[in-house]
């Protein structure tokens, strides 16, 4: 029975990274968009608030010469133990926004 409840503790575990790198993902397409409509740095914006473990992110933002900008963000996915070694599929988030022209 140890075995079982050992696999299942690791598996759900799993999953909580999973979700945590989905809601980290997403956070920072939002944080690099709402600067790319300011006129900010969208990497620098996206790459802030991401904890060691998960730095790196590859942030995409396009759109510029449009009224609406836009972010991409691609994490991975730590295997277990954060900041060790990750899924080699990684999490996508995408995020979008009207540029804020100033006054």
């Amino acid at each position: 029975m140890a075995p079982t409840i050992i696999i299942t503790l690791v598996l759900l575990w799993q999953c909580v990274l999973l979700g945590y790198t989905y809601t980290l993902a997403g956070n920072a397409a939002d944080e690099a968009v709402r600067a790319a409509a300011v006129g900010e740095s969208c990497q620098q914006a996206g790459e802030k608030d991401l904890p060691g473990a998960w730095q790196g992110a590859e942030i995409d933002c396009g759109g510029s010469g449009t009224g609406y900008v836009t972010a991409d963000v691609k994490l991975k996915v730590p295997v277990l133990l954060p900041g060790l070694i990750g899924f080699p599929i990684p999490v996508h988030a995408h995020a979008g926004a009207v540029k804020e022209v100033p006054n």
